[in-house]
């Protein structure tokens, strides 16, 4: 099978386009015809084998998958033909993928393949962030850094439809006009948003900052927040990862709390299904939908990961293995 595949650890642009056998499927698992793959940060990590679950290498990149079912195990609630989309420890930038099976999910007909596979990460770890740890609330006002990548996009439908006022933060004017055109009330500047926060808050802050970003935002983004405010961490795509001065959590009553979707995690606690029977109706009605920016073929997805590591992204990019 066709596949990207890290051989060196060397990051995106040494990722290779190469021939893989065909993945063997273990028990508990489903071997899935890979349509169209997500390209998303967690691959830009594995790209140079610093995700926090190191893979041997080599290994065939790629988390998010959308396809048919090519061989599923007794039990496992699929069968072959089935279409599904999900998330995979690695492997979905190829023809096959192999997954366990409580990471595969059902995938209606009238989602196609290539926004299928845009969804799964940013989708579900966007409601795990804002329910589960960040305990958002109609009323609320929530700030999100990074607002116009894929996870951001994500995050701003989903704060609107909980019934939150949305502050985006974004580096560009073009990134701002993305965060509005997804549901964003307002958008500001990276370069000093603290001060249109305030300002836009009437000095109040803001009662949750959803921080994908991390690095040198991450202080103002904990001036930020009200009185007994909730900071989420997200990830650290700004590079650097901060440390938290524990005196800023005592003054105000703040709370800084960590939202590591464990989607990708060796022991799952989360629901993928129960997640997805929450999110699908608003999926469907195209409440919920991803952002995608561009559409590539298979061999140009080291570009593609690339371009998210370079932070030249804009949404999401998905791979469309039929081109």
């Amino acid at each position: 099978m066709r596949a990207i595949v890290n051989s060196t650890d060397g990051g995106p642009r040494s990722l290779e386009f190469r021939d893989m056998p065909v993945p063997h499927r273990p028990p508990g698992h489903v071997l899935v015809e890979v349509r169209a793959a997500g390209v998303a940060f967690p691959d830009v990590l594995q790209s140079r084998s610093e995700y926090q679950h190191r893979i041997p290498t080599p290994f065939a990149l790629g988390s998010e998958f959308a396809g048919v079912v090519a061989e599923a195990g007794e039990g496992s609630g699929f069968a072959e033909g089935d279409r599904v989309f999900g998330v995979a420890s690695h492997g979905a930038f190829a023809d096959y993928v192999v997954a366990l099976a409580d990471r595969v999910l059902p995938l209606p007909d009238s989602i196609g393949f290539v926004d299928a596979a845009a969804l799964p990460l940013n989708l579900l770890s966007a409601d795990f962030a804002l329910r589960d740890r960040g305990q958002v609330k109609q009323g609320e006002t929530v700030l999100i850094q990074g607002a116009a990548g894929g996870l951001g996009v994500a995050l701003i439908q989903q704060a609107k439809l909980i019934g939150t006022t949305v502050i985006a933060v974004v580096s560009t004017e073009e990134k701002g006009a993305l965060a509005e055109s997804v549901g964003a009330d307002h958008t500001v500047l990276a370069v000093d948003f603290l001060a249109e926060v305030r300002q836009l808050t009437q000095g109040r802050g803001v009662d949750v900052v959803l921080d994908p970003v991390g690095g040198d935002r991450f202080t103002d983004s904990l001036r930020c927040l009200a009185k007994r405010g909730r900071l989420v961490v997200l990830g650290f795509t700004g590079g650097s990862i901060p440390t938290v001065k524990t005196n800023r959590l005592l003054l105000n009553n703040i709370s800084v709390v960590g939202a590591a979707w464990e989607g990708l995690m060796p022991e799952c606690l989360v629901s993928l299904p129960e997640q997805w029977a929450r999110l699908s109706p608003a999926v469907e009605r195209g409440e919920l939908r991803a952002s995608i920016s561009e559409v590539v073929p298979l061999e140009q997805a080291p570009e593609a990961v690339a371009s998210l590591d370079e932070r030249r992204a804009r949404g999401k990019i998905v791979i469309d293995l039929s081109l």
